[in-house]
């Protein structure tokens, strides 16, 4: 766990249609990482010859896999310019292109393929999960993990801000589209017709923050984008008022002035027949 120094409302650049703002995610790259080489921890390959990091972020996951697997081919995909341009400069030995995971088909096989924190933002998860699976040469590793958040406070939070502003019209849509991810027993039952072995797990992190302040900024720079992206500068601004306000009451400070943010995250891995 860390804390960091707050970013302001000002430095949240999230415009509509704006990209994803790498330096906010970085701010919190140490929660953020951890659950990657937790993940990383428990893929049982000594090997590997390719593998593939998908919604590869700004390179933090790529910077792991390129250690553990110096001499595999590494290729990154992520749907954000702005965060491959920071990936390409973090692992320069792999690959990168800008690719939306829902459409994404391998040329060759892998050997692993490699999902931090992505998959939670698309879909269908029925369909996407053993379709990527399937993808991989026999023996091979498929490993994700995502946020299991949709009951927190912070998410709820979430929805009730998008729900009773100005915006309404705007973004109840998307609070109603965005994905929640499935019971863990379903991802064992679309994963074991693929696999000879499948582990999955639940951990809840605690991240330790300075203030409910650092927690809006964490989600602004994830979690909150889909919502913040549609909203003009005035709109985002007041938008993260009322969305920090209220975490203020749902998180209230410890003794010594920290706030603690509880942080569930599902993992899966899963060994191709």
């Amino acid at each position: 766990m860390g804390s960091f120094p707050m970013a302001s409302a000002a430095s949240i650049d999230m415009r509509p249609g704006s990209d994803w703002n790498p330096s906010l995610y970085m701010k919190f790259m140490a929660e953020r990482t951890r659950a990657a080489g937790d993940l990383l921890a428990r893929v049982p390959l000594a090997s590997a010859r390719l593998v593939h990091d998908l919604g590869c972020g700004p390179g933090n996951s790529s910077e792991l896999l390129t250690r553990r697997f110096p001499e595999a081919e590494l290729i990154g995909v992520d749907t954000s310019e702005a965060m491959l341009a920071h990936a390409r400069l973090r692992a320069p030995e792999a690959r990168f292109f800008r690719r939306d995971i829902a459409g994404w088909t391998p040329e060759t096989p892998p050997d692993l393929i490699f999902c931090n924190a992505a998959l939670h933002f698309l879909p269908d998860h029925h369909k996407l999960v053993p379709r990527l699976a399937a993808f991989l040469a026999p023996g091979g590793v498929f490993a994700a993990q995502m946020p299991s958040t949709a009951n927190e406070s912070s998410h709820a939070l979430m929805r009730m801000v998008a729900a009773e502003g100005p915006w309404s019209s705007r973004l109840v849509p998307v609070a109603k589209t965005q994905p929640l991810i499935a019971a863990i027993d379903d991802y064992y039952e679309w994963l074991q017709p693929l696999a000879s072995a499948v582990e999955l797990w639940m951990t809840t992190y605690v991240y330790l923050f300075d203030s409910a302040d650092d927690v809006a900024d964490f989600f602004a720079g994830s979690a909150l984008q889909p919502f913040l992206e549609r909203l003009s500068d005035d709109e985002r601004c007041a938008f993260m008022s009322r969305y920090r306000e209220g975490l203020r009451e749902a998180y209230p400070a410890q003794s010594d002035g920290k706030v603690l943010l509880p942080y569930p995250r599902l993992f899966m891995v899963a060994v191709r027949r």
